[in-house]
């Protein structure tokens, strides 16, 4: 899945994210929600969260 869809992501979700200072390369970032930060229920991009480790990035990838 995805993480495009807001309705697919929560808070405790394990996820793989791209953070801002990785968006050049790629690299993807695999930490736990915290909070959703995309208000809308669709973003092209992924949803935007805060990890529990306090780095912001955009959904790429949910592992469960």
């Amino acid at each position: 899945m995805d993480g495009r869809n807001r309705s697919d992501i929560e808070p405790g979700l394990k996820v793989k994210a791209v953070l801002k200072k990785d968006q050049r390369s790629g690299s993807l970032t695999e930490g736990v929600v915290k909070d959703i930060l995309t208000n809308s229920s669709f973003h092209s991009h992924g949803i935007k969260v805060r990890l529990e480790s306090g780095d912001v990035g955009r959904v790429k990838e949910i592992l469960g």
